[in-house]
C-alpha cells in the first residue's frame, strides 16, 4: 500500500478544510428572501435575519395614506418593494437605515436626466444623489424608487453603521434586493460575507512594456534603484518582474524557481535587491504547461481526451487537472511556497482566461463524465495559491473579467494587454466590491499618461507604471508623482454606468477561446468623459471631478449632487488655475492638451479664507491633509509631505481680510504669493514627513 507524501496529506487536508468552509459560508449565507414589514399606527419597522433594518414614521400631512408590498423572484433574484401612495397629497417617510460595517450610500439605478458620470467615494459618502443603502457583508441593498424626493446620509458618531432617510413624494416606493450582487448582478461566486476586500494603495512598476521578455537581472537593479529614490516616497511601493525571467519551458516548479541566464543571481538574489531598496518584491507566473517531458511522465495530473490522452490548448499548453490533489501538489504548491518563503508578496497569475476557456470549458465533457463543476474545479486551482501566499500578500488575476474567482483574488485584470478606459465605467461596480479593477500598466512617456494616472487613481483602481526607468528622471514623473498612494474608494453607483460589458458576464461559462478580447471583458476605448471623487473627512468634505472630453460643455452642480442653493469655489489641479466662484454651474472650458485632462477641485465657498487644494495629489489633499480648522484668523493645518517636493497650499482670499504672514513647523515657508484670489503659500520638508502649518489673517475693521 503507498502512503501519501507529508506534502500530499497538507494539500488533502487544506481541500477537506476548504470543503469545510465552504459549508460554514453556506450555513451563514444570508436568506434570498424578503424582509418582514411590520406597520403599527405611522411606525415602519423592516426586518431582516430577523433584524431591523429600518425603522421609519410614515406621515401624509392629512391626506389618506395607502400602502402595498409585492414580492416576486425572477430567476433567484428576489425583489420586494413596499409602496406608500398619498390619495390627495404628499407622503412622507423618515426613519433610520442599520447595517454592517460594510455599508454605503449609493445609487442603484441609473438616472436618466443628466450625462453619464463614473462617482466614487473616500471616506463616508455625503452625495445628494444617492438614494439607497447597500450593505456588502450581507449582499442587499435598500432603494427608493424614482420620482420621490430622497436624501441619504450615513450618521456620524453612531455605534453601528446607520443612515438617515428622508423620502418624500406623491408615492414612497422602497425597494428591498437581497443577495444583490450575486443574484440580481449575476455573481454566482460572490459571497461577501466570506471575505473582505484589499484596503491598501496597490501602486508601483511592472517590467512589461518596459523591456518585455527581454528583461534581464541588471534591468531589474537599475529600475528598483531608481524607483526607490524618485517613486516610492510618493507611495509606488512594488517593483513586479513579468515574463522573461523563467526558463523554458514553463510549467514545472523547476522551470519556474529556477531563472535563465539573465538572472544571474536567481529569484533569491533578484527578490533581495528588491527589498534591500525598501520596495514589495512582486512577481509574474503563469497557469500554462508547456513541458511535454514532464506531462507524459505524469498524464494523471492533466485533463484528457476520450483516448486518454493530455489535451492541449492554444496559449494554455497542455491543461492541468485542477480536480487532482496529485496535480496541485506537483505543480502548484512547490511554486508559490517557495517564492512567498523567498519574500516575494505581489502575485500576477497570468493565462487563468485560457485555463478556463481553452482548458476547461472546451473540454466539458472530461469533467462532466467525472461529476465535476467546472467552476469548482477552476477555482480549487486558484484557490490553492491563494492558501498557500495567504491573505497578507496580494493576487490579480490576469487577464479579463474573472467571474468565477470572486472572493480569491484581490484584483482582476479587467481587458486586454494596454492600458485600458473602458473598465473605468463598465466594471466600475465591480472596484473594492468584488475586487480591485487592474486598467493595466500605464506609460508616463505616452501623451494620455496625466489622463491615464488621475483617472486611476481617482476611481481607486490598481497603478501600476511600466517604463523604462530613465523616464522617471525626467519632467514626465510629474503625472505620476501626484497620483499615488491610491486612495481606497467605493463606488458611488452600484450598476456600471455602461452596462454594455457586464451584462454579458454570464457567457464566460461558455466561452471556448480567449484569444482577445471577449464581448464581456472591458474595452480600451473611454465610455464616460466625467469621473467624480466625494472626499469625507472629519474636518471638511470636497469634491474632485475630472473630465477628459468637452462633450460637456457646462457641469451643473446638482449632477454632481452637490446643494443647489451654495456656492462652490473651482480649482483646476494640474494648470494651478482658479476658474472662480459659482452657485448653479461652472463652463469648464478647453482641455490643456499637456494633460489630455481636467480635475477640478470644487468645495463649498465660506466666508472666511479656507483651503482650495494642495499640490501634493489628485485628491485635492485626500492622501495628504491630515486636519483643517479656521479659529481665530488663522487658518491652520496638518500635512503629510514628501522630502525635498515643494508643497503647496492654494488658500482662497475673500474679500475683508488681510494676510498677515505664514508659518510652519517641520517645514521652511519658501514663499507666499496671492495670484488671481488664490493665495499660494510653498512650503519646503528636507525631512518630509508631518507638518503643521497656520496662515494667519486680520479681518478689516476688527481690532
Amino acid at each position: 500500500m503507498n502512503l501519501p507524501s507529508l506534502f500530499q496529506r497538507i494539500v488533502l487536508a487544506a481541500l477537506i478544510l476548504l470543503a469545510a468552509r465552504v459549508v460554514r459560508a453556506q450555513a451563514a449565507a444570508p436568506p434570498d428572501m424578503p424582509a418582514t414589514a411590520s406597520l403599527r399606527a405611522d411606525s415602519l419597522v423592516l426586518a431582516y435575519e430577523g433584524r431591523p433594518i429600518l425603522r421609519a414614521v410614515v406621515q401624509s400631512a392629512g391626506a389618506r395614506v395607502g400602502m402595498r408590498i409585492v414580492a416576486d423572484t425572477v430567476g433567484d433574484a428576489v425583489t420586494q418593494v413596499i409602496k406608500f401612495m398619498a390619495y390627495g397629497g404628499r407622503v412622507r417617510l423618515t426613519g433610520t437605515v442599520s447595517a454592517s460595517a460594510q455599508a454605503f450610500a449609493c445609487e442603484v439605478d441609473p438616472r436618466q436626466d443628466a450625462p453619464p458620470m463614473v462617482r466614487t467615494a473616500s471616506g463616508a459618502d455625503v452625495n445628494l444623489l444617492n438614494r439607497a443603502v447597500y450593505d456588502r457583508a450581507r449582499d442587499w441593498v435598500l432603494s427608493v424608487d424614482f420620482p420621490a424626493h430622497v436624501v441619504v446620509m450615513p450618521n456620524a458618531g453612531a455605534e453601528s453603521t446607520t443612515f438617515s432617510l428622508d423620502a418624500e413624494g406623491g408615492e414612497v416606493a422602497l425597494r428591498f434586493r437581497p443577495r444583490f450582487y450575486e443574484m440580481h448582478r449575476g455573481l454566482r461566486a460572490f459571497h461577501p460575507w466570506t471575505y473582505t476586500t484589499w484596503r491598501p494603495s496597490v501602486a508601483g512598476w511592472s517590467s512589461w512594456y518596459a523591456f518585455f521578455d527581454s528583461v534581464t537581472g541588471r534591468d531589474v537593479e537599475t529600475t528598483a534603484d531608481i524607483l526607490s529614490r524618485v517613486l516610492k516616497p510618493f507611495g509606488y511601493t512594488y517593483l513586479q518582474i513579468d515574463d522573461g525571467y523563467q526558463r523554458e519551458p514553463v510549467g514545472t516548479p523547476a522551470n519556474w524557481l529556477t531563472t535563465n541566464a539573465k538572472f544571474p543571481a536567481g529569484l533569491p538574489g533578484t527578490e533581495r535587491a528588491i527589498a534591500n531598496r525598501g520596495l514589495q518584491p512582486a512577481i509574474w507566473t503563469n497557469v500554462a504547461v508547456h513541458d511535454s517531458a514532464y506531462v507524459l511522465a505524469h498524464p494523471d495530473e492533466f485533463v484528457r481526451d476520450t483516448a486518454g490522452a493530455p489535451v492541449w490548448g492554444n496559449w494554455i499548453g497542455f491543461v492541468m487537472d485542477g480536480s487532482n490533489p496529485v496535480t496541485l501538489h506537483d505543480l502548484v504548491v512547490p511554486v508559490y511556497d517557495s517564492l512567498r518563503r523567498m519574500g516575494w508578496t505581489y502575485f500576477k497569475v497570468d493565462a487563468l482566461r485560457h485555463l478556463r476557456y481553452e482548458g476547461y470549458n472546451s473540454n466539458a465533457a472530461y469533467f462532466r463524465a467525472r461529476g465535476l463543476e467546472r467552476d469548482s474545479v477552476y477555482r480549487a486551482v486558484v484557490q490553492t495559491i491563494r492558501d498557500v501566499i495567504g491573505h497578507a500578500n496580494f493576487l490579480l488575476a490576469c487577464w479579463g473579467i474573472r467571474p468565477e474567482l470572486a472572493g480569491l483574488v484581490d484584483a482582476v485584470r479587467v481587458g486586454d494587454d494596454g492600458f485600458g478606459y473602458g473598465g473605468f465605467a463598465e466594471y466600475n461596480s465591480f472596484n473594492n466590491v468584488v475586487w480591485r479593477n487592474d486598467p493595466d500598466h500605464i506609460q508616463i512617456a505616452a501623451p494620455d499618461a496625466y489622463r491615464a494616472t488621475t483617472l486611476t487613481s481617482l476611481t481607486g483602481s490598481v497603478l501600476m507604471l511600466t517604463d523604462r526607468p530613465a523616464v522617471y528622471l525626467t519632467s514626465r514623473v510629474e503625472a505620476a508623482k501626484r497620483a499615488a498612494p491610491v486612495l481606497f474608494t467605493l463606488p458611488g453607483q452600484i450598476y456600471d454606468v455602461d452596462p454594455s460589458r457586464s451584462s454579458r458576464i454570464g457567457e464566460a461559462d461558455i466561452t471556448l477561446s480567449g484569444a482577445g478580447p471577449r464581448p464581456f471583458d472591458a474595452d480600451k476605448r473611454a465610455s464616460a468623459s466625467l469621473y467624480l471623487l466625494d472626499v469625507n473627512r472629519p474636518f471638511a468634505h470636497w469634491s474632485v471631478l475630472a473630465r477628459t472630453s468637452t462633450d460637456v460643455p457646462r457641469i451643473r452642480f446638482a449632477d454632481l449632487g452637490l446643494a443647489p442653493d451654495q456656492r462652490y469655489l473651482v480649482f483646476e489641479f494640474w494648470t494651478r488655475r482658479y476658474l472662480g466662484t459659482f452657485r448653479d454651474g461652472f463652463a469648464p472650458g478647453v482641455i490643456d492638451p499637456r494633460y489630455a485632462v481636467q480635475d477640478f477641485c470644487i468645495r463649498a465657498l465660506l466666508p472666511h479664507p479656507q483651503l482650495v487644494a494642495t499640490n501634493r495629489h489628485v485628491s485635492c489633499g485626500g492622501v495628504d491633509l491630515v486636519d483643517v480648522a479656521w479659529r481665530s484668523d488663522t487658518l491652520s493645518g496638518t500635512s503629510d509631505v514628501v522630502a525635498g517636493d515643494d508643497y503647496v497650499l492654494s488658500v482662497h482670499e475673500p474679500a475683508g481680510f488681510r494676510f498677515v504672514r505664514a508659518e510652519a513647523t517641520g517645514a521652511t515657508v519658501v514663499s507666499s504669493a496671492l495670484q488671481r484670489g488664490v493665495r499660494r503659500v510653498r512650503l519646503r520638508s528636507a525631512a518630509g514627513g508631518r507638518v503643521q502649518w497656520r496662515i494667519v489673517y486680520r479681518e478689516m475693521g476688527k481690532q
